[in-house]
């Protein structure tokens, strides 16, 4: 069975506050209608410090987006106030209490024609499944606990054949080109699960640098890179345009000139589907129940 060709806008880390680069804002809101757009994600990091000023900035921002294309949002390690319920020792709705005066849902999911789009919660800020041994790991470092892939799974399961299938969390999944670093905890077991979810591509961002990958080869990733000052490495912000169609996922990066003012085509990546796994994957270990 074929599919509508579904194009998403992938954003993230805006970081709305003190780092973010209004420039780049004012062009993405130029920019963005003239791709005609099936779906806007901003895969978190909205704000940086969670501020009410930072949310009503980027409320207005999201707002904009509604006017031409659906958005789907989920909230970043900036956006949560962990220190409120650390360990979630107070409780969890304490930590996202000010996000969700501004953002519906922590958990969203966007159906559209085609595509079904799934929000999932990774940041936690200080939280047991979230802990390593790194200390500059605190309250940075993400999660995804068997409950978020089991029910993401569920909902990928129930969609029609040919329906694509995309998942959106804040965390990079794919370590980053410069860093080098993974964004969730227990990356490994977390990569099975996300490949038994059913998924077509993941978009993820937080590293601040621009990715396109695959989980074992199997699994397409956008991640996104950041439109705030704090780039890596001194390169230029990059958003990903992400194509689907019957048999391949295309990830394309949209480079910001910043001589220019405007956003200019760059590379393009092109993985095939992975389609639903036929064998449900088991996974054993430590973060069971997180």
């Amino acid at each position: 069975m074929t599919t509508t060709d579904i194009t998403i806008v992938h954003l993230s880390d805006l970081h709305f506050g003190g780092y973010a680069d209004l420039k780049q804002i004012e062009a993405l809101d130029n920019f963005l209608p003239t791709l005609k757009p099936s779906a806007v994600v901003v895969s978190g990091d909205l704000t940086q410090r969670a501020r009410h000023g930072e949310f009503q900035a980027a409320h207005l921002f999201v707002k904009r987006v509604r006017l031409t294309s659906p958005p789907i949002v989920v909230p970043g390690n900036h956006d949560i106030e962990w220190w409120k319920s650390p360990l979630g020792l107070l409780g969890e709705k304490l930590k996202y209490a000010k996000y969700n005066l501004y953002f519906d849902h922590l958990r969203p999911v966007l159906e559209i024609p085609g595509a079904v789009i799934a929000g999932a919660l990774s940041s936690y800020g200080v939280a047991f499944g979230s802990m390593t041994w790194r200390l500059r790991d605190v309250a940075v470092k993400g999660h995804l606990p068997r409950s978020e892939t089991d029910r993401v799974q569920k909902i990928f399961a129930a969609t029609p054949p040919g329906t694509a299938r995309v998942l959106t969390f804040h965390h990079n999944v794919l370590a980053g080109g410069l860093s080098g670093r993974m964004g969730l905890a227990r990356w490994r077991s977390v990569h099975k699960r996300l490949l038994a979810t059913g998924a077509d591509v993941i978009l993820c961002g937080h590293d601040h640098q621009e990715g396109a990958g695959q989980i074992q080869g199997a699994l397409a990733v956008s991640t996104s890179g950041t439109h705030s000052f704090r780039v890596r490495g001194g390169r230029p912000s990059v958003f990903n345009l992400v194509r689907i169609d019957a048999q391949a996922v295309h990830i394309q990066h949209f480079r910001w000139d910043s001589a220019n003012r405007h956003f200019l085509p760059s590379d393009t990546f092109s993985f095939a589907r992975q389609g639903v796994p036929k064998v449900a994957v088991s996974v054993a270990g430590g973060d069971q129940g997180l």
